[in-house]
């Protein structure tokens, strides 16, 4: 077998599949297959900006330990 994709070759070969389970099985699999590619994208640097804010008071005290401290 080559190494290369044989898109036409796939796609004959789903449309063998008979079974309403074997293809459930199969868009399962496919969602996973998916799933990896995505996760093995690296993220840039900065990519998240903008996403989130920080309150101006974040480094503040929380008025729910003032009983714990000085």
């Amino acid at each position: 077998m080559n190494n290369l994709v044989n898109e036409p070759l796939i796609i004959a070969k789903i449309q063998q599949i008979s079974s309403e389970h074997l293809k459930q099985e199969l868009v399962l699999f496919l969602d996973e297959l998916l799933d990896k590619q995505l996760s093995k994208r690296t993220p840039r640097f900065g990519c998240a900006k903008g996403t989130f804010k920080m309150s101006a008071d974040f480094d503040e005290p929380l008025a729910d330990f003032k009983d714990y401290m000085p």
